[in-house]
């Protein structure tokens, strides 16, 4: 199994991390959250977790709330990071708006525009299924795809609208959708349409606009049955599958991008590297299948 590269990422800096904690330079602030996969001790002394500007208080196992070092620190702030300007704001649920490690899959797609644009003649369109606040989304309409962004949450996509007109692109440049994935995925292959690539990063659990469920475990390998449908005939065409805290592993992962059918198959871990020592914080996993 592999490892993908981490590329790096401009205004975010990984600190350290130990005893169930991360700290992070995002932006201006330094922001302290808890970490499941962070078991071993911290590199930096105590004194300097202590000077977070953000501190997350657990309150239960769905939730809690941000402690401010001094009262007159922001809600929220933008990080910038080359042509991405970014709403930045901690949430109750520890997320922040940005998930860093998965500049390794923004910088793959990338690659794969320039090598898929020299046999398709026409745009490259890209389906971004739970796409979140839409960096993903953003980074490939700044690089040319045809974006189709989709996420259940009304906030999330109102969310990455506004990342997305921050970044510079107006109101057209991306095709916004608030729908169940795998409702739309299902209407798509009707339709007849497809894509050049297609990413998913799900959820271990969610609930779709209308009450849908969602379970990664019985929901994931139907949708990706589904997903595959959509995928452009054309060699090079791909689907992009990441998750953080679910049981299972890399393995899985192969498993069942393999049985999509014939086709390039990479699996492993995402992760980003603390300034302090260089160690690697492991960040979830992620498969790649690509058509041959």
């Amino acid at each position: 199994m592999d490892t993908f590269a981490y590329p790096g990422l401009t205004s975010y800096e990984l600190l350290d991390s130990g005893r169930g904690e991360k700290l992070e330079r995002v932006g201006p602030y330094v922001l302290r959250r808890p970490d499941p996969q962070a078991l071993w001790r911290p590199q930096l002394e105590a004194n300097e977790w202590q000077q977070a500007d953000f501190k997350f208080e657990r309150e239960s196992d769905r939730g809690g709330y941000w402690h401010k070092r001094i009262n007159s620190l922001p809600s929220h702030w933008a990080l910038e990071s080359g042509d991405l300007t970014l709403r930045i704001q901690p949430t109750p649920f520890k997320h922040i708006g940005i998930f860093p490690e998965q500049a390794a899959n923004w910088k793959w797609v990338s690659e794969q525009r320039s090598l898929l644009q020299e046999q398709v003649d026409g745009p490259l369109r890209l389906l971004n299924l739970f796409g979140y606040t839409g960096v993903a989304s953003i980074l490939a309409a700044q690089d040319g795809w045809q974006v189709t962004h989709l996420d259940a949450s009304r906030a999330s996509v109102d969310w990455a609208a506004e990342n997305a007109s921050r970044s510079g692109l107006g109101d057209k440049a991306l095709r916004w959708i608030l729908e169940d994935a795998a409702k739309f995925v299902a209407r798509e292959r009707r339709r007849g349409n497809t894509y050049h690539g297609i990413l998913l990063d799900p959820p271990h659990y969610g609930r779709g606009p209308k009450g849908e469920k969602w379970q990664f475990e019985t929901g994931i390998m139907p949708l990706l049955e589904e997903a595959h449908g959509l995928l452009a005939p054309e060699s090079g065409s791909f689907l992009i599958l990441s998750s953080y805290a679910i049981g299972c592993s890399p393995l899985a992962f192969h498993n069942m991008l393999s049985d999509l059918g014939p086709g390039n198959v990479e699996c492993g871990e995402l992760w980003i590297p603390e300034s302090a020592s260089g160690r690697q914080l492991p960040c979830g996993f992620c498969g790649r299948w690509q058509r041959r």
